[in-house]
Parts: structure tokens; sequence; C-alpha cells
């Protein structure tokens, strides 16, 4: 890198939201003026339009908005019949709602180990702790690849277990040919702003190839309600409401431009990181045979304990990273209950310790990632010289 070329970046955030948004910025704008004129702010055009497109995206024939993301796991186990005495596969090496989401229905999360390469569930792991009171699984999409959706499904088919698809990261990837939301029963994502498909604020969709489960959803996304004041069951409420539902539609026709230079920018990452001749220093993150990686954040492993240290450096280089995630769900103060304790899951407890997750956002330039990767250079050149 030349030294001019230096001296055009001085920092790197993590995320840049804004940089995408002021890409379509006037037609966002008049999505939600058209909104604002036609009073429909629930349950309007703009909600079915997305519905439409995220579900001809999934390959499958129905999608239900609700909230969250969160909301959507929580849905997704209530219409499937999950509660107390039941127990739940979960991985723990993930964010927060897949398990919360378990517990908040009085049901058991079962903790997985993942696979070291890709950070998802491991499928021998998901085999050994399957029970008779096991009624589902949810494997984790974690950073935007899908999880070994084969091998889970098939061990959920032989024990009679749903599968619930947490595809909160993965909105657009692929295994095997298929897309994310068409492996399990029921799918859930998240248009939280730092996702792939980012709204102004929460937001979330449920698909599935089941039109009773469908209809399942719908109802108890809306207070178990219909017809209006009528309810058969107790849901929730929760609503994708179409201001969310219009920005995401103007987002969504840049989706796949956008996974085209997140999946650029992880490559360029990889041959920056080996002509710097850091492979001894870090792991590189790896792509599994037959996946279309959609890369919500570019993750490496930073060995022999060395993994703060590094972040503190970036953040003094005024480089943007985070911590994806430090402590797994079984060791979390709040699932003490369940009786996990350090070592019961090894790779997970080491994933933990390593992981460092660098900017991968669409409109990242080259300029920035070279930044980014003689920053990390940098330290470990220090590190060598402090040694000598």
């Amino acid at each position: 890198m030349t030294e001019s070329h230096l001296q055009r970046v001085t920092r790197v955030p993590l995320l840049d939201v804004n940089r995408g948004n002021q890409l379509d910025a006037q037609a966002i704008q008049d999505a939600i003026q058209r909104v604002n004129e036609s009073g429909r702010f629930l349950f309007g055009p703009d909600c079915q339009q997305l519905e439409q497109s995220v579900a001809e995206l999934c390959h499958v024939d129905h999608a239900v908005g609700c909230a969250s993301g969160s909301d959507a796991l929580l849905l997704a186990l209530m219409a499937l019949g999950i509660g107390p005495g039941d127990e739940v596969a979960v991985p723990s090496f993930t964010f927060f709602a897949t398990a919360s989401a378990v517990t908040r229905l009085g049901a058991r999360p079962v903790f997985v180990d993942i696979d070291s390469d890709t950070f998802n569930m491991d499928p021998t792991s998901l085999r050994e702790v399957v029970t008779p009171a096991m009624k589902a699984v949810i494997p984790v999409h974690l950073f935007g690849q899908c999880a070994a959706m084969d091998a889970i499904g098939a061990i959920a088919q032989e024990h009679d277990l749903h599968v619930i698809e947490d595809a909160a990261q993965a909105i657009g990837a692929h295994y095997q040919g298929r897309p994310v939301g068409s492996w399990g029963d029921v799918a859930c994502f998240s248009f939280y702003p730092t996702k792939n498909l980012g709204g102004f604020g929460d937001g979330g969709m449920m698909v599935t190839g089941y039109s009773s489960l469908a209809e399942e959803l719908r109802l108890l996304a809306c207070h178990g309600m219909k017809p209006r004041y009528y309810h058969s069951v107790v849901g929730i409420n929760s609503r994708l409401d179409s201001m969310q539902a219009a920005v995401l539609n103007v987002k969504f026709k840049r989706l796949s431009e956008a996974t085209i230079k997140r999946q650029a920018n992880a490559q360029r990452y990889r041959e920056l990181f080996e002509s710097a001749g850091l492979g001894d220093a870090i792991q590189l993150p790896e792509v599994a045979d037959q996946m279309d990686h959609v890369w919500n954040q570019y993750t490496i492993r930073v060995t022999e304990g060395r993994r703060d240290a590094l972040r503190s450096h970036l953040a003094d280089q005024d480089i943007g990273s985070e911590i994806y995630y430090p402590v797994p769900l079984h060791l979390q103060e709040c699932f003490q209950q369940f009786g996990y304790q350090a070592g019961d899951l090894p790779r997970t407890e080491l994933a933990a310790s390593q992981v460092l997750s660098l900017p991968i956002f669409p409109e990242l330039t080259s300029a920035e990632q070279e930044f980014v990767v003689e920053g990390i250079a940098r330290f470990f050149a220090a590190e060598r010289s402090v040694a000598a």
C-alpha cells in the first residue's frame, strides 16, 4: 500500500448504515410519504409486498411479518406448540434471542456445541443431546452462512423434531442450491438495522411452506384475534408496521447487489491477509462446501489469548470491531438453572475467547479494507519486535 493511499483513510467504522441508506434516500422518503398519505400504518400494501418478496426469495409459499426477529422465534415456537416440559436444541454460540424465546414458553433449551470451522450447530453434537422430551431444534445460520441443514434435517426427521431456522443474519444465503428459509418447518428473519436487509428500527418475518402453519403464525401475531375482537387463542401483539415495510421494499431491490459486494469484500480480505503473511497470527473464516455465504459478519479467530489486545489496538487506530459473542449462552447467568458449567461445550467456549468481527458492510472500500489489514499487521509486527 502506498503512503498516499494510507493518508486517504484515517478511520473505518464497523458498520456505516448511512452509506447504504443514502443510495436510496429519495426513494425511501417517497415510500414513507406514500404510507403517510395513505393512513394505512398497519397491514397495508407495503407489508403484503414485502411478505411476497421474501417468500419468493426463500422459495416458499407463505411469509408473515412481525415486529422483530426475536418475536419471530417466539411465534414460531408458539405455533408449533412448544411449552412446559418440552426441550428445544439450540446452539450456545449465538445471540440471546434464540434461547430466550424457548425459556419464555417454559421449555428447556438444550445447548449444542458448534462446528469449529463454520461456527454453526454441529450435527454430531446435536445427535448426542436428543432426548424423548425434545420437540424442536433451532439451527442458527450464523454470520450469514447456512448451517448443515441436510444433516440436521435428517436427525430431526429421525426423531420427529420440528425445525425452526434462525435466519436472522442470513437472508439470501444458500446451501446446496437451496435458500435459507426453505429447509425447516418455519424460518425466522430479522430486519434490525445491522442486518443485510435492515430497516429503520425493529422488524421481522416468518416464512413457511405450510398454509396451516402460516395461518397460525398470523393469528398468534395479532393477539389470537380473528375476526376482530374474537380470540380463539392467546397470542401476542407483534406487527410489522407499514413504514418499516415501505423502507424495506426499497432496500430489498438492492439486496442481491449488496450481497455480491459483501462477498467481494470477504474475498479481498482473504487476499490482503494472505499477502500480509498473517496466516499464522489469525485464522480466517471458512466457507463450507456448496455454501453461498452472505457475510453479515466477517469473523476471524485470534489465537494465544491476543484477541482483546488486538481489539484494543484497533480501537486506538479508529478501526471498528466487535466480539460476537463474548459469553456463550450456556454460561449466561440467567440460564444457570439448567446446570451447565465451563468445559461442557469446549468448541463454543474456545470460539467465544477468540472471535473478532471486522467491517464487511457493502459500501466498504478497498482502501478501508487495506487500512484494517495494515492495522492488524502493525499489531503483530510490534509483538514480534518486542519478542525479539
